[in-house]
């Protein structure tokens, strides 16, 4: 099993890209985005959503660690343009702000 997770991560990490909001629009129109936030990592959470880990995910939405993408997110990134981590996982699109 833990080559598999580890085939997935690697997979996962593979097709992680950086994109601009304008590219997500369209995603977030469709109401498919996923905001991860700042102290977890992207292609763990995407792993975990296929693995469909429901006491991981569970966890993160109560937190708030990870959330649909609000209208205020959306208006922010927006305004700022800033870059972002993204990945899918069908049918999310999960993101991540690139932080300096």
């Amino acid at each position: 099993m833990n080559d598999a997770i580890e085939e997935l991560r690697r997979r996962l990490s593979g097709e992680t890209g950086k994109l601009g909001w304008t590219e997500l629009e369209r995603h977030f129109a469709r109401g498919v985005l996923v905001k991860v936030g700042p102290g977890l990592n992207l292609v763990e959470v995407a792993a975990a959503m296929i693995r469909d880990d429901k006491a991981a995910v569970e966890s993160w939405l109560a937190s708030g660690r990870i959330a649909r993408v609000s209208t205020e997110d959306a208006v922010a990134w927006n305004a700022r343009r800033p870059e972002i981590w993204a990945v899918v996982t069908a049918p999310w699109v999960l993101v991540q702000e690139i932080t300096q």
